[in-house]
């Protein structure tokens, strides 16, 4: 079967264009960014075993598994992350939340900085690749989370300390906590779609809001004078977050549109001493 005739049996099966030609890629053993070449090579033939591995996947795919997780990695701000069904998927508008965190540091000398909810340790890698003098934590309650996070700064040679918490308990005091929490309510139909991802990392219970409300009323306390709370949340929850930033003494409370134009990150500074 040629390259064309694999991508035209991937969409039989409800595969995405880009996502088979992913797949196939994957399958070939050629870089991701390489789709132009399997246009120049689609009448190249797959040998048996590599179209077995194609249709596998496919079916996979179908079933609505995500191609991250079949092909191991995700591109994120630039760093490509293993990732696996120990962690979410990092999205493309938590890189809005990333682009934030640097704005509030910039003028910082070694900003300290924690992640919570860390997962594949996206955001504090990205943190820590645009600013090698920050000083970086990444904290999350899942053990296996944090097995994937330290893979993939060992592997990008990045210094972020991982360790094992309930957000913010334990820790220290910093210039930035930043945080992608959990915010899908329980009973949400989208969390269907999202089954082959880990349920504890998606859902905050009946509002979506309960993980939000924790690091929010936790983090003053976690915050040096003139400090930055960042928080990723869903869609329509922009006006409930900053009501809680506001309740909580938080100054500047604002939002940040992601790619879509949507109120997809709010945060606010702890007020100055005296």
């Amino acid at each position: 079967m040629t390259l064309r005739q694999a991508l035209a049996q991937a969409a039989t099966l409800g595969v995405a264009r880009l996502d088979a030609q992913l797949l196939l890629l994957h399958v070939l053993g050629r870089p991701a960014v390489d789709r132009a070449w399997l246009i120049a090579h689609d009448e190249d033939v797959l040998a048996d075993p590599q179209l077995r591995q194609f249709e596998g996947l496919c079916r996979r795919r179908g079933d609505g598994e995500p191609v991250a997780y079949l092909t191991g990695e995700k591109e994120f701000f630039g760093l490509q992350l293993a990732v696996d069904a120990r962690v979410l998927v990092p999205r493309p508008d938590t890189e809005t939340l990333v682009e934030w965190a640097l704005d509030v540091v910039r003028d910082l000398a070694a900003p300290r900085i924690v992640d919570l909810g860390t997962g594949s340790g996206a955001i504090a890698l990205a943190i820590q690749a645009a600013r090698p003098d920050a000083q970086l934590e990444g904290v999350d309650r899942s053990a296996d989370s944090l097995a994937v996070a330290a893979g993939n700064a060992r592997r990008l040679g990045l210094p972020v300390a991982f360790r094992h918490g309930d957000w913010l308990a334990g820790a220290g005091t910093y210039d930035l906590v930043v945080s992608n929490p959990p915010y899908v309510a329980a009973a949400d139909p989208h969390l269907q779609s999202l089954r082959h991802e880990p349920l504890s990392a998606l859902a905050a219970g009946p509002d979506g809001l309960d993980d939000l409300r924790a690091i929010v009323a936790a983090a003053p306390a976690h915050l040096r004078p003139g400090g930055w709370l960042l928080l990723e949340h869903g869609h329509d929850q922009a006006d409930a977050v900053r009501g809680l930033l506001a309740a909580a003494g938080f100054a500047a409370v604002a939002s940040r549109d992601d790619l879509a134009g949507i109120a997809r990150c709010s945060g606010g500074r702890r007020l100055e001493l005296g």
